[in-house]
């Protein structure tokens, strides 16, 4: 499925070749992962391919010029933080898509905060303030976080100016949410974590997958 380029941070690629000709460019394969920000399986393979895979596809020139993996945002309504959290995601997308990657990964090592029990308790507003908060945590490479009031200013849920009747209008990344979810409605995903490889879900790949289960997986159908 393609990615909308607003989603372009969603996307990660691993040689710096600009080239635009059909001649020298080769067709990609495509490794897409659908992970929730609260599901602990998500958690576990985002961090093995974080820390482990995609290192190794770094450094694997067969590898690396031949794949590109997609983050895929699949929202799972039983936990209603997991909109929330995704919202966040979006938001640090808008703002700068070079951070999406690892605000994702702050996310995953703190997805507990935002677990039903977490949030059971909290208005929807101060969740979006402590997310706001962990996305200007964030160092990137050296220059800082994103603007606090920035982040905010996207995820909070406030009364229209222009109309203050409007009572159910969301906030300013509910367009993006809205992309998502119709997006992932058309793949038929359900459970997180989902892989699909080039098109076609590869149900033999498991949370519980070690770094070396996915580099034999990878030297196998990558070519």
């Amino acid at each position: 499925m393609a990615l909308p380029p607003k989603l372009k941070g969603h996307r990660m690629t691993f040689t710096d070749d600009t080239t635009t000709s059909s001649s020298t460019n080769p067709v990609l394969h495509t490794l897409e992962i659908y992970l929730d920000y609260v599901c602990p399986f998500s958690a576990k393979m985002f961090k093995t391919l974080n820390e482990t895979v995609i290192p190794y596809i770094r450094a694997t020139p067969s590898l690396a010029s031949n794949l590109q993996l997609i983050f895929r945002q699949q929202i799972q309504p039983w936990h209603p933080s997991s909109t929330l959290t995704h919202e966040a995601a979006l938001a640090v997308q808008r703002l700068d898509p070079s951070r999406f990657w690892a605000f994702s990964a702050a996310l995953m090592a703190d997805q507990v905060a935002y677990f039903d029990l977490s949030v059971v308790g909290e208005a929807r507003n101060d969740t979006y303030r402590r997310l706001a908060r962990l996305a200007a945590a964030q160092d990137g490479d050296g220059v800082g976080g994103l603007d606090e009031a920035a982040v905010y200013g996207l995820l909070e849920v406030k009364p229209s100016a222009e109309d203050p009747g409007v009572m159910n209008a969301g906030n300013a990344v509910t367009g993006d949410v809205k992309t998502l979810v119709k997006m992932a409605r058309m793949a038929g995903v359900h459970v997180t974590p989902t892989v699909v490889f080039d098109g076609v879900v590869a149900g033999e790949i498991s949370s519980s997958w070690t770094g070396e289960q996915w580099a034999e997986w990878l030297g196998k159908n990558v070519v």
